[in-house]
């Protein structure tokens, strides 16, 4: 055996994640667990893995619970009791903000607060909230884009002020645009959905997108995990911690490698 393996599996973390069954919480609970943390992975309703496959490493313990449900989040935090919490829960999709805006609001600012008020009595707990950079001042006047931008501006907000109030370690991270493996509502793995459904010969409308020159920052959600994990480490309360490549793309850019690589007749609309 291995001798340095024990040392791995032996670092006495308890981590907590929210939104476990999403696309950075999977790689965040595998990514812990690696490292020797005792990984509690928080999901509103059991999810099964894909194509048979367990969703998360065996050593990742699972927990269900409804975020919007004081009392049920109160009640994990008694069961759990763990030394870090990485709150990834939340809704993220734009279009479907302005459907249901006061599920945004709620899922997205009252979970936090739950969230917060549960471990308002554990205040050796480091949380680390995962915002928004698609954020607006509401102190320079800025008018809110859209009801996701406002949720995660209060979110951001909410938990910022309540570490203040009650003297919480709340850290917030402010993640770019995450690609890589796994199912994600970002713009990478829609096209990239659009174009596998062009190879199937699915009749479909074009692709929709703002601008050739609008430029995005992507980082692979791997190493977004390992920001996180910094941050959880060594972050200071109260602090916003942007995280991104550093290397802003044009979608134009994006659209055209990804298109290279496909034979298929695909359709791409592009806005002014």
């Amino acid at each position: 055996m291995d001798s340095a393996k024990p040392a791995i599996f032996m670092t006495g973390r308890k981590l907590l994640i929210t939104g476990a069954g999403g696309f950075t919480g999977r790689h965040a609970a595998a990514y812990f667990t690696a490292g020797g943390a005792e990984v509690t992975a928080v999901l509103r309703r059991a999810v099964p893995g894909e194509s048979g496959e367990p969703l998360f490493p065996e050593d990742v313990r699972t927990y269900i619970c409804d975020l919007n449900d004081g009392e049920a989040v109160k009640k994990m935090i008694e069961d759990t009791a763990p030394g870090e919490v990485l709150h990834l829960a939340g809704k993220n999709s734009v279009p479907e903000s302005w459907r249901n805006p006061a599920e945004y609001l709620e899922t997205n600012v009252m979970a936090a607060v739950y969230l917060l008020d549960a471990l308002r009595s554990r205040k050796e707990v480091r949380l680390l909230v995962a915002g928004s950079r698609l954020k607006f001042n509401p102190g320079a006047g800025e008018p809110p884009p859209h009801p996701y931008s406002l949720s995660k501006t209060l979110e951001e907000l909410v938990s910022l002020s309540w570490g203040t109030l009650f003297r919480q370690q709340v850290l917030i991270a402010e993640p770019c645009n995450l690609i890589g493996p796994g199912p994600s509502t970002g713009f990478c793995s829609l096209l990239a959905r659009h174009i596998v459904r062009s190879e199937q010969g699915s009749a479909q409308p074009p692709f929709r997108l703002s601008s050739r020159q609008a430029q995005r920052d992507f980082l692979d959600v791997r190493d977004a995990v390992r920001a996180y994990d910094c941050i959880l480490k060594q972050g200071e309360p109260g602090t916003t911690y942007r995280i991104d490549s550093g290397k802003p793309r044009s979608l134009g850019e994006i659209t055209e490698r990804m298109l290279s690589l496909t034979r298929a007749n695909v359709g791409v609309e592009w806005g002014t």
